[in-house]
């Protein structure tokens, strides 16, 4: 097995995620023999700094020519009075148009180790397990016209959306609830939103592809209630671009931190992965940043661009091990207060684990 992953640290704890996501990697690469192989890249607030745009050309020629993309997270203050182009976040959505992928996978789950971290009770959060597949390239992210105008005092945003292109990520959600509790839940505003009535009608006619998968409905603001109240009612959730973003960052509290949630986009030529955090500038440097988003984002890149499930799930274990352990950094510290562990000791244990649960693993196939 070879692979070539782009590795984008990009901004503030960006560059201590990532580190700790390529070393849970090359321990899979190193235990099984496998050939995966690391380049790394600016994007963001640095390549706006050394290269004078958030996404140089170098970069996404980078991204192009290879098997998987990933990126640790961009932003930076000095930036936010900035317009257009001159953001750290224009790289992000430029690179996520250059490489296609307009389905989202944001798993979120609730971890028994770490419950009382979440501001919700232990026994609403239990057993949650949601997958959220956010609609990436279209609706008020990229639709045009857009502009601010009379010298700042007006501005506009257009939402957009075509059927084929709500066809294709209904797609991947039906698929993704085949494999998991067979269970759709559609969100949208249309009772409202001429495009979310698009939505619904279109994700209705998907939906009989697959007489096998459950499909409902539900109005973007009820939802907002309703995951928070009843999560573990939910298997997969299908919603646009925008509403997946709010969404998905109030789904963390299920998982007890922002800091827990991977993320992966497919359906492009090349597939990336992310952690859903941002830059948090405030604790960068100081090796006090949640790593987990970022190494459970490794285990889907293993999953889904190559297809080494058992790694990957390997991975997911070792997480929850780690926690069980109560080697968790400050985010996570809840009401038992615990002790917080630094970044690279907390990857450094997932490290140990993965590299020990493989070798093991293999040891016994082949007795």
């Amino acid at each position: 097995m070879k692979l070539r992953i782009v590795v984008l640290p990009g901004d503030g704890i960006g560059p201590e995620v990532t580190r700790q996501a390529v070393a849970v990697l090359q321990s899979v690469s190193d235990v099984c023999g496998y050939d995966f192989r690391f380049e790394t890249h600016r994007v963001g607030g640095v390549a706006i700094e050394d290269d004078g745009s958030p996404l140089p050309e170098r970069t996404l020629a980078a991204c192009l020519e290879a098997d998987a993309v990933l990126l640790g997270a961009v932003g930076d203050r000095k930036y936010d009075n900035c317009a257009g182009e001159k953001r750290p976040e224009a790289g992000l959505l430029a690179l996520r148009q250059a490489l296609g992928g307009f389905a989202n996978l944001r798993p979120v789950q609730a971890y028994d180790a770490i419950s009382d971290c979440s501001p919700l009770r232990e026994e609403v959060t239990r057993g949650a397990d949601i997958l959220i597949v956010r609609e990436l390239l279209g609706g008020l992210y990229f639709g045009e016209p857009r502009a601010i105008e009379r010298n700042g005092f007006s501005a506009h945003n257009t939402m957009r959306y075509q059927a084929d292109e709500i066809e294709r990520v209904a797609h991947i959600a039906f698929q993704e609830a085949q494999r998991r509790r067979k269970h759709v839940t559609s969100v949208d505003k249309a009772n409202v939103l001429e495009t979310s009535q698009l939505w619904r009608r279109t994700v209705t006619e998907v939906s009989r592809q697959y007489p096998d998968v459950k499909l409902d409905h539900a109005y973007v603001d009820s939802f907002a209630m309703q995951v928070i109240t009843t999560p573990t009612w939910y298997d997969v959730v299908l919603t646009e671009n925008l509403f997946g973003d709010i969404l998905s960052d109030e789904a963390a509290v299920i998982s007890g931190s922002l800091g827990m949630l991977a993320s992966a986009t497919v359906g492009g030529k090349v597939e990336l992965y992310e952690p859903v955090h941002g830059s948090a500038p405030d604790i960068a440097g100081r090796n006090l940043a949640n790593p987990f988003g970022a190494i459970q984002s490794a285990a889907l890149l293993l999953r889904y661009t190559a297809g080494l499930y058992d790694e990957s799930d390997k991975i997911m274990q070792a997480v929850e091990r780690t926690l069980a352990l109560g080697l968790v950094t400050q985010d996570l510290a809840g009401r038992r207060k615990r002790p917080a562990s630094p970044t690279d000791a907390i990857g450094q244990y997932v490290v140990e684990t993965v590299t020990d649960t493989l070798q093991m693993h293999m040891a016994y196939h082949a007795v």
